[in-house]
């Protein structure tokens, strides 16, 4: 993508953005949670609609001009409800941590309990780990995996627990759990102790919306808070989707607005419409299941060198590896190794992890990105080989590099997904 007045006008920044085209257009984006958008979702980003102002929703605005605002704002919540299978869906929230915390004042009081998933074990920031603020405002408590090898959660205590503390909220969701959820116990557990069952589907929203992966509806969560970015593969934001009740969905609302956000971001609301019109198309079903068989081809190569990967393998669309275990390299020296040869990932922490968490055991990688420029099985195969070859030798790099670039340029970002 050309800049031309950024490079008229601001040569530094211009440096900076070429940089990067440069860097993604060579390298092999494998962090699970980014992925490459359409060129029409970029020219939302950049279009008019970023100069206006539009507090309230749809047919309820604070300022004059909302014509076309409110077209593009229907347009995506009727898209969301579409692809989720949800009464009600809110475009509005900037992010998927703004999502969770707007979602958490609606349904709950200051000092409320929310029972969500332990960060070691795979869970968010936003699910209750101590150094967000969230925590001096709820009790969160946490469950985690009864068996880390097989990633089984330890349901019986999960009800255990909900049963002592009355939680208002059961939180499924994870940024670093490769395995599905059995969504039918959380409701189960949700229902028997009074609390609003929510799952946090932002890392799996894609293999969702694709049919690749269980809805939790199905199974009757009440609501659902996503980002739109990562598999669902539009810009970067948020969505909360609500199920079936109204006066849950009415919360919603309040919460994002006037409660916890101003003026929504309207040339992102009209990006993510385009995104999820891109999601209701047949070829993303194709996509989604993409995902995982090449997820899937890339766990056989690292369970062939007997490398340790947490819950054995990989259900979705992330592997995440214990590097300190498997190759004898923290999780920080394996992602620097990796960059300098052409493979982005990130270092991630694993359950019950020892090290440091700037320098914990393990990587986090996906296929998403990857699968976005066409990866197919066999070509996944041979990036998880060429990881394992810098891992163990960790020499070389240069030569590495070579071969992840004559990959990268064979499969260019693709400026449709049509």
């Amino acid at each position: 993508m050309e800049f031309p007045f950024i490079e008229k006008e601001d040569q530094e920044v211009y440096a900076s953005l070429a940089g990067e085209e440069k860097r993604q257009a060579e390298g092999l984006e494998l962090i699970p949670s980014e992925n490459y958008v359409s060129r029409a979702v970029k020219e939302a980003m950049a279009s008019s609609l970023t100069n206006k102002y539009a507090e309230g929703y749809p047919g309820k605005r604070y300022y004059g001009g909302q014509e076309f605002t409110d077209n593009v704002e229907i347009l995506a919540i009727e898209r969301a409800k579409k692809l989720f299978g949800a009464a009600y869906a809110n475009v509005q929230p900037l992010g998927g941590a703004n999502a969770n915390i707007a979602m958490y004042f609606a349904l709950l009081q200051p000092g409320d309990t929310i029972l969500g998933m332990d960060l070691s074990h795979g869970g968010h920031l936003t699910h209750g780990h101590p150094v967000t603020y969230l925590t001096k405002v709820f009790n969160f408590i946490r469950y985690k995996m009864k068996d880390v090898e097989t990633g089984e959660i330890d349901y019986d205590d999960m009800l255990r627990v909900a049963k002592e503390s009355k939680p208002k909220i059961i939180l499924a969701g994870f940024s670093a759990y490769p395995r599905e959820l059995d969504y039918a116990k959380f409701v189960s557990i949700a229902r028997e102790v009074g609390a609003v069952a929510v799952m946090d589907i932002a890392h799996i929203a894609g293999l969702i919306a694709g049919g690749a992966a269980k809805n939790p509806f199905d199974y009757g969560f009440d609501v659902m808070t996503t980002t739109t970015h990562k598999t669902l593969r539009g810009p970067r934001g948020g969505m909360i989707l609500t199920h079936d009740s109204e006066e849950i969905a009415k919360k919603m609302d309040k919460a994002v607005f006037p409660g916890f956000q101003g003026g929504p971001h309207m040339h992102q609301i009209a990006a993510k419409a385009i995104a999820f019109g891109e999601a209701l198309h047949p070829s993303f079903k194709t996509y989604a299941k993409q995902i995982i068989s090449n997820t899937h081809a890339m766990a056989g190569v690292f369970k062939a060198q007997g490398a340790r990967m947490i819950t054995g393998g990989s259900d979705n669309h992330l592997i995440l590896l214990d590097a300190w275990t498997s190759f004898g390299i923290s999780g920080g020296e394996a992602e620097t190794l990796l960059d300098h040869a052409g493979i982005t990932l990130n270092k991630n922490a694993i359950a019950d992890d020892t090290r440091k968490p700037m320098d914990p055991s393990g990587i986090r990688f996906g296929t998403p990105a990857m699968t976005t420029r066409g990866f197919n099985e066999a070509e996944s195969a041979q990036v998880a080989s060429i990881m394992i070859d810098v891992l163990t030798k960790r020499t070389d790099v240069a030569t590495a590099k070579e071969e992840v670039k004559k990959l990268a340029l064979a499969h260019p970002i693709p400026e449709s997904f049509g």
